[in-house]
C-alpha cells in the first residue's frame, strides 16, 4: 500500500493519505483524519481515469471545510432536532451547530480526528478510532473501525463496525461528494438518477428536520423510480424544494430483504461512469450540493453550486427522537454493523 505525508492539523497532529487499488486500474485514496475518502479514480468510456469525488489537497483544508467532504461521519449523520437526544430517561446534550439542531455529531466529531489504521492490504484499510463516553454529548465510549475496500468488480466497498459500554446512538455514513464526470466537472444536472424508493421523509422548514411523515414520492420532484436527470425537476415550484434550495431529503427504500441490495444507480452521459448504491441501510440522503459556490477545491478547482451529489446511507433523519422512525439505538456490548457499496462500471445507455 502506498502512503504519504498529507500536512498536519492546527494542533499539530500529522496526518496521512493512503492509496488502495485493485488489479483494473481503480484506485481510492483516503487519509486518516476522518477516515475521508480523498480522491476516488476510474476510468471512463475512453478508458481515462477521472477523479469522481470533490475533496482537498491537504488536511489543513479538511480542517478548514464545512460541507464533509468525503469524510466519515458519525456517531450519527444527518440531523437530531433540537440537539439532545434521551436514552433510558437521561438526556443528553449535544452541539447545536445547525440553526438550534445537531448536525453531524458536531464540530468536533470523529470526521474532525486522526484515526489509527488498524489494518492494511493492497486493496484494504481499516482505521479505527476511540470515541470516548460523552464525546459531543452521547454516551458510552465507543470502539469504531471503518474499512474501505477495492475490490476486483470496480466496487468501493464500506464497512462499519462499532460497540459501546453503554447504550448509545450509531448511525454513520459516508459524505462523499461525487460527479461522475470528474471533480472538476461543471455541474450534475445531466446525470441520469434512479432511487428505488416510493416514499420519502418530508422536512417542515428551513431546518431540515422531518416531520415524521413517511410521504409518497408519486407526483413530486422526489420520484426518481423510473431514471431521470437530476435536473429535471430540480427547480420545480414546490415547497420542499424551496426549504433545501434543491435536494437535501431522505428516501425510505423500498428495501426486499435485510442484507446488502441495490438502492441507486446513477449515470454520466459525458463520461459513459456509471455508479450503483448498494446498501444495508434503510435511508439514503440524496444532497446536491445547494448553496455552495466558489468554493475552493484540489487542484485549484473552484467547486459551484450543484457541482455534485451525495448519496448518504443511513438510518433516517432525527430517528432518535421520531417514534414513527426506526432507532438507531445500539445496546452496550451490542456490534453495531452496516455495509455500503459503490459500485463503478461503463455503460453505453
Amino acid at each position: 500500500m502506498n502512503s504519504k505525508f498529507f500536512g498536519k492539523t492546527k494542533e499539530g497532529k500529522e496526518a496521512f493519505l493512503y492509496t488502495i487499488s485493485n488489479s483494473q486500474g481503480m484506485e481510492v485514496c483516503a487519509t486518516d483524519f476522518g477516515a475521508t475518502v480523498v480522491s476516488i479514480f476510474v476510468k471512463d468510456k475512453d478508458g481515462n481515469r477521472r477523479d469522481v469525488v470533490l475533496g482537498y489537497d491537504d488536511v489543513s483544508d479538511y480542517q478548514k471545510g464545512t460541507s464533509y467532504f468525503g469524510a466519515t461521519v458519525g456517531r450519527n449523520c444527518n440531523r437530531i432536532s433540537n440537539a439532545k437526544v434521551t436514552i433510558d430517561g437521561t438526556e443528553y446534550p449535544l452541539e447545536a451547530n445547525d440553526r438550534g439542531n445537531n448536525l453531524h455529531s458536531g464540530s468536533n466529531a470523529v470526521s474532525e480526528q486522526i484515526w489509527s489504521v488498524a489494518s492494511q492490504e493492497e486493496n484494504r484499510i481499516t482505521f479505527h478510532y476511540t470515541s470516548p463516553d460523552l464525546s459531543e454529548g452521547f454516551p458510552g465510549t465507543a470502539e469504531i473501525d471503518v474499512t474501505f475496500e477495492v475490490t476486483e468488480d470496480n466496487s468501493l466497498a464500506i464497512h462499519y463496525h462499532a460497540v459501546s459500554d453503554k447504550k448509545t446512538v450509531f448511525n454513520f455514513t459516508n459524505h462523499c461528494y461525487f460527479n461522475l464526470n470528474g471533480h472538476d466537472g461543471a455541474n450534475v444536472l445531466d446525470h441520469v438518477l434512479e432511487i428505488h424508493a416510493s416514499h420519502y421523509t418530508p422536512v417542515s422548514s428551513n431546518k431540515a428536520i422531518p416531520t415524521g411523515e413517511i410521504a409518497e414520492v408519486e407526483g413530486t420532484p422526489f420520484d426518481f423510480r423510473t431514471a431521470k436527470r437530476i435536473g429535471q425537476d430540480i427547480e420545480a415550484d414546490h415547497e420542499q424544494l424551496s426549504y433545501g434550495g434543491g435536494y437535501d431529503h431522505n428516501f425510505a427504500l423500498d428495501r426486499t430483504g435485510d442484507g446488502v441490495e441495490k438502492m441507486a444507480e446513477i449515470y454520466s452521459p459525458e463520461s459513459g461512469i456509471h455508479m450503483d448504491v448498494l446498501t444495508d441501510r434503510i435511508g439514503m440522503q440524496l444532497f446536491t450540493m445547494n448553496f455552495i459556490g466558489g468554493h475552493p477545491g484540489k487542484g485549484g478547482i473552484s467547486y459551484n453550486g450543484r457541482a455534485s451529489f451525495c448519496l448518504e446511507t443511513q438510518f433516517f433523519p432525527n430517528a432518535i427522537n421520531e417514534p414513527n422512525f426506526v432507532t438507531p439505538l445500539t445496546d452496550a456490548g451490542e456490534a453495531f454493523d452496516s455495509r455500503t457499496v459503490y459500485h463503478f462500471s461503463v455503460s453505453d445507455k
